[in-house]
Formats: C-alpha cells, structure tokens, sequence
C-alpha cells in the first residue's frame, strides 16, 4: 500500500503534500529529522490528511492533483471533510 498525505505546519501556516510507499509514520520521522527540502528548518509538522492507494503510480498521481489545485482553501475543504 502507498500513501498520499498533507502535512500541516503551524509555524509556517503552510502545507506539504507527498506521497510514499512506506509507513507513513516513519515518512513523517523523515520530515522531521536532519536533511535538505522544504520541510528541513521547521520541526512542527503533522499530518493532517492520508489517502491509502493501490501502488506508487496512483499515489503520485493524487499528490500531482492535490497539487494542482492551487488552493488552501480547497486543501482545507479536503482535510475537514475527511475528518467526519
């Protein structure tokens, strides 16, 4: 199973979406830990959101549509209805 996920930081008031095929926990450790990308500096991300997919293909293909969108707003209408 693979994973699209947003990730939330209250600092930057900012989100991240990826996607990845392994425990979505550990992918979040990552996040957190020392290295390089746009969620390097700060250390106050969550996930906010998941999507369980088949494979890798379709879980890039969601984080490509997410991306697409453009919109906080949209982001958030996502995440809020998820959480029902």
């Amino acid at each position: 199973m693979c994973y699209t996920y947003i990730l939330y930081s209250e600092t930057l008031d900012k989100f991240y979406i990826g996607h990845t095929c392994e425990n979505i926990n550990e992918r979040l450790r990552k996040h957190l830990s020392d290295h390089k990308g746009f969620t390097a500096n700060i250390k106050d991300w969550k996930i906010v959101y998941f999507e369980t997919l088949e494979n890798k293909s379709l879980a890039y293909k969601r984080e490509l549509e997410i991306k697409s969108w453009k919109s906080k707003t949209k982001i958030k209408k996502l995440i809020y209805n998820s959480a029902r």
